[in-house]
């Protein structure tokens, strides 16, 4: 008679392989540790399904805006404002984001009477320290021209920046409103981002110039930009931290940062730079104590 042995070593051979592809796919992972605090955690695979409301908070805008412009007929023109209130607004976009994707807030925030100046990021891709350092020098060129300190209002990564350079600026940054920004835990985010960002990462080591490098998500850069972002900031400047818990690409409690004055909103991450109901709530936290003649206005509609 003969017995069949079971050979034991292949089941074990498997569990270690399979042990081993997911040590890999955590290694490929090119954030560091400290971007991730415990007690927060990235939103689950199938959170980003939220981000399809984004098609009803455009087409809210979209009936808000058709009835702003019938209410603009209708009105006298010289009954229409003339000038323009508080200090002035500087929109900053999110990660891999551009001037454009803030372009309908701006739009309504002028409607409601505040001169609006685009960053001049054109794609939200590159160093933080490079893009924060690009902030600063267009808040001077805007408080030069105004003679007076920059109201901030930054989406996402957008508002993370602002929050920086307030804390190394406070000469230039009166006012810090943040849309769905994780300052409290970067690493945070959807699983999708995490793609987008290694590969950058791997284009920038294959030379190409612009980009996030390896620095800039794991070593020194990304710890100062976490650090400058979590620092105290100064006496008199605002700071309003707006949060969804419908959020599908970032955990909302890393947005809610203590130091903020904290607004919830019913609103998706992309839905944000759009939706009426949360320009509604940035206008509300916006300086409105000066003005300006519609001259200004125009040249500053343009810059």
């Amino acid at each position: 008679m003969s017995y069949r042995t079971w050979d034991m070593s292949r089941p074990i051979t498997a569990k270690v392989s399979v042990r081993r592809r997911n040590v890999d796919h955590v290694s490929t992972n090119p954030l560091a540790g400290f971007l991730l605090p415990e007690g927060f955690a990235a939103p689950r695979t199938a959170a980003v399904l939220r981000e399809g409301s984004a098609v009803v908070e455009i087409g809210r805008f979209a009936l808000r805006a058709a009835g702003d412009r019938r209410v603009r007929r209708e009105t006298p023109y010289a009954a229409r404002a003339g000038s323009r209130l508080g200090d002035p607004v500087l929109l900053v976009p999110g990660f891999l984001a551009g001037d454009g994707s803030l372009a309908l807030m701006a739009r309504a925030l002028r409607g409601q009477g505040f001169r609006t100046y685009r960053s001049h990021i054109h794609a939200n891709v590159g160093c933080t320290l490079n893009a924060a350092a690009q902030l600063e020098a267009r808040l001077e060129s805007i408080s030069i021209r105004r003679g007076t300190r920059v109201q901030v209002v930054g989406h996402s990564l957008g508002g993370m920046l602002a929050r920086g350079v307030a804390v190394r600026r406070p000469d230039l940054v009166s006012n810090v409103v943040t849309l769905g920004s994780p300052m409290l835990a970067p690493g945070a985010h959807h699983r999708s981002l995490s793609a987008s960002v290694e590969m950058l990462v791997r284009l920038s080591k294959a030379g190409v110039p612009g980009l996030m490098a390896e620095d800039c998500v794991a070593g020194a850069c990304a710890r100062q930009s976490f650090e400058e972002c979590r620092a105290p900031l100064p006496a008199g400047i605002g700071f309003t931290a707006v949060y969804s818990r419908r959020d599908g690409i970032v955990d909302w409690r890393a947005c809610i940062d203590p130091a903020a004055q904290q607004v919830e909103v019913t609103a998706s991450h992309l839905g944000m730079a759009f939706d009426p109901r949360v320009i509604d709530r940035v206008g509300d936290n916006l300086l409105r104590t000066s003005s300006a003649s519609a001259v200004e206005v125009d040249r500053g509609k343009s810059a």
